[in-house]
């Protein structure tokens, strides 16, 4: 298959591509590279630089193309609090843009990167795919919910074959934003420079981290399939922020100092998921341990110092 990748030039496109050239697919990296970046594009892919505003630009890039993952987004929450109109054009107008172009091109397959924000602060744990979507507790999480809508409103227009994927809390390599907002990767610097580690909560937090190799691996699953999906994509396990830290300090050989920066508004207590869904349905499951997950994350992040 011929696949384009918005975004690819991001920290889980460049892991979803690779996953997808491993397999012999033919892949679009499709980034105007404001967030991404260009050392993160796979040299087997074809890369055209634009921006999902951009529908004529769009429309020419999906000749040929049998699918999309689209995983182009604004995602640093903060910022979406200060700058929501900034966020609303290029999450919810860019993905309008895209479906429109999808739709001229002749493309009727879509892999659509959400997230687990859509559930707000749930009434009961773990989440599946029938917990309730709620109103988002800020600007990004609330842009995620209204992309799925604009999908799901095309496949019951059109009959669009659409997957939607509801990330937990990615981790690994690759992970290169500026400003850095997640938690791992600031974890992670601070300890290798030495530097207190900044934690809200007192890390008491509980999250379901997933690794970013099993989150791309369940990418290429889907493609396979038709219709309308959702899967929540996580571990099926909760781990408390402070366990982590731990567990960092443990594989670097020494602990730093804690930063504790009290509470913080919008963040929900707990978010972990069943997995029950996409392990009966497509068979996917997380490989990577935490543990693992973290050495080699800690292992790409020493190469960088």
């Amino acid at each position: 298959m011929r696949i384009l990748v918005t975004g690819g030039a991001g920290f889980i496109g460049s892991h979803v591509s690779k996953q997808l050239l491993d397999k012999n697919h033919e892949v679009v990296v499709y980034d105007n590279l404001s967030r991404g970046f260009k050392k993160l594009i796979n040299p087997r892919a074809i890369f055209v630089r634009g921006s999902v505003l951009e529908k004529e630009k769009l429309v020419r890039a999906l000749k040929d193309v049998d699918a999309v993952v689209h995983m182009a987004a604004f995602i640093i929450v903060p910022e979406s609090v200060e700058k929501p109109d900034i966020y609303y054009r290029n999450n919810v107008e860019g993905t309008r843009i895209l479906l429109e172009a999808m739709k001229e091109a002749g493309v009727n397959k879509i892999i659509f990167s959400s997230s687990a924000t859509v559930y707000g602060d749930p009434d009961k744990l773990p989440l599946t795919e029938e917990s309730p979507v709620k109103k988002a507790a800020n600007p990004y999480g609330q842009t995620k919910i209204e992309m799925e809508n604009l999908i799901m409103k095309e496949h019951k227009h059109s009959g669009l074959n659409a997957v939607i994927l509801r990330y937990f809390n990615p981790y690994g390599p690759n992970e290169l934003h500026d400003p850095e907002t997640h938690a791992i990767p600031n974890f992670i610097r601070a300890t290798l420079k030495h530097e207190p580690i900044p934690l809200y909560w007192e890390g008491e937090q509980t999250r379901d981290f997933i690794y970013v190799e099993d989150l791309a691996a369940a990418h290429v699953e889907v493609l396979k399939l038709t219709g309308f999906h959702i899967f929540n994509v996580g571990t099926g396990e909760g781990t408390k922020v402070k366990e982590v830290v731990e567990k960092i300090f443990k594989i670097a050989g020494y602990s730093v100092q804690i930063q504790d920066l009290g509470k913080r508004s919008g963040d929900v207590g707990a978010l972990y998921t069943s997995v029950e869904r996409i392990e009966k349905e497509l068979g996917w499951k997380a490989k990577v341990s935490l543990e693992e997950g973290l050495r080699r994350t800690v292992e790409f992040f020493k190469t960088l110092a």
